[in-house]
């Protein structure tokens, strides 16, 4: 059982380490960990020009994305789709799903994703090699160090 508090809590972006394992910056801000939550979790990506986050799929749990600001391309079971800021896009169960910053400013996105995986290392399949990270001053600014 998790032993996270379970009152409520503000984390910060720079209360978050950057995961660049996948490309682009992802932050992980309210998890089972972080705060004790028990749906599911939420985060923001942080997306350099050119920059991508690799494709992937989710077992267990739909996704749900909000683009703050930028100009990003999702692929979607290998379709193409803009996806522009003030735009939602639910991804659903199983669905493959890649995110490019096809534009020459910095992207931001807020996801959650719900419900929670039985394990965590069970909730995201890799379906391609990991992007290259982007050089250092591509990177987004207030997004940290990495």
């Amino acid at each position: 059982m998790n032993d996270a508090p379970k009152s409520p809590r503000i984390v910060t972006l720079a209360d978050t380490p950057p995961n660049r394992r996948r490309g682009g910056d992802l932050r992980a801000m309210l998890t089972p960990s972080a705060v004790g939550a028990t749906s599911g979790f939420m985060g923001v990506a942080l997306i350099a020009p050119g920059e991508r986050i690799g494709e992937h799929y989710h077992p267990y749990s739909e996704e749900f994305v909000y683009v703050v600001h930028g100009d990003l391309e999702v692929d979607l079971d290998g379709a193409p789709h803009p996806l522009r800021p003030d735009q939602g896009l639910l991804v659903p169960i199983g669905t493959r799903h890649r995110f490019r910053n096809v534009g020459d400013q910095p992207a931001r996105m807020v996801f959650h994703l719900g419900p929670l995986a039985p394990r965590p290392d069970l909730g995201h399949v890799d379906t391609e090699e990991t992007p290259a990270p982007a050089p250092p001053d591509a990177r987004v600014p207030g997004g940290g160090a990495s």
